[in-house]
């Protein structure tokens, strides 16, 4: 099993046990701060469910249906995630100001702070990790997940300090404004997520560095005079590059292959953790303004 399904196993395990927890002191407490971390576990349990299967379906390899394979369940899970994120959060925010127009008193405040240090601390090995395995792989369900899980730690700690504080002095406002406060913070750790899928759904191009990296390799191939319609896409795991490179006209095709196939590798080079797919066009001369031309008409 694959290090990245391995990660989304350990996240549902967690999550499962965590809801189960949380659920069980936010019913006898009667914390919307302890409610809002249940159903944010809840969803963290569907969410890494719904990561395996995307993960286990964005491995398999092209076929008829899928030339270029089914890579773009990746940043579909990730707005998915992020998405839920949201709406957790507007539940959460709802929850909140409901309780701050009917308020009501906690009860059993020192059960719900033993059961968020636990789940403060379990989060926090979840999360490190993640985000080991986010970096060991560079896959972006994995990141998506670490971020996710981060925002729950961030969350755990918000909430426990609200019970120490409730605990303390005895004012209940001080947990719906909370959840108000980790609603918010919700909502603005999904964005960059929903954000960064919804561009690979669009097949935005590569980062400038990445392109300008990927520019410096070819226009240092002397052999290689001039080039046009580099384009770039990522899709998951996987890069999509393809440029049209200008040739002497006098050079023979083996040559040049061997020269595109230099620069291939050149290029592979810089996205080690990728698989990079790279097409070459080798033009013997520079036609860039006649497909302008007809792109044009």
């Amino acid at each position: 099993m694959r290090l990245e399904k391995k990660a989304t196993v350990v996240s549902t395990s967690v999550a499962g046990l965590l809801v189960i927890i949380k659920m069980v002191v936010a019913i006898f407490s009667g914390s919307i701060a302890v409610l809002a971390s249940a159903i944010d576990s809840f969803l963290d349990l569907t969410v890494s469910l719904f990561n395996y299967f995307a993960l286990h379906n964005a491995e398999k390899n092209p076929d008829d249906n899928f030339h270029y394979g089914r890579g773009k369940i990746e940043p579909l899970a990730a707005v998915i995630e992020g998405t839920v994120i949201s709406l957790s959060a507007l539940f959460i925010l709802y929850e909140a100001l409901g309780k701050i127009a009917h308020p009501s008193p906690m009860e059993h405040i020192q059960e719900g702070v033993i059961v968020m240090i636990v789940s403060f601390v379990i989060t926090a090995f979840l999360v490190m990790f993640l985000n080991y395995v986010a970096k060991k792989t560079k896959n972006m369900v994995i990141r998506a997940d670490a971020l996710h899980y981060k925002t729950d730690l961030f969350s755990n700690g918000a909430v426990l300090m609200a019970l120490a504080l409730i605990s303390y002095t005895g004012e209940h406002l001080i947990d719906p404004i909370l959840g108000i406060a980790i609603a918010f913070y919700m909502i603005y750790s999904a964005f960059p997520i929903i954000k960064e899928g919804v561009l690979m759904l669009l097949d935005a191009a590569l980062s400038h560095e990445d392109i300008k990296s990927i520019q410096d390799i070819i226009k240092n191939e002397p052999v290689i005079s001039a080039y046009h319609d580099l384009k770039t896409r990522e899709s998951g795991s996987d890069i999509f590059i393809s440029v049209h490179a200008v040739f002497n006209v006098s050079i023979s095709l083996y040559d040049a292959h061997l020269i595109s196939d230099r620069v291939e590798e050149k290029i592979r080079k810089l996205f080690k953790d990728k698989k990079a797919h790279i097409l070459i066009h080798m033009d013997p001369y520079d036609d860039s303004k006649i497909n302008l031309a007809e792109d044009v008409y």
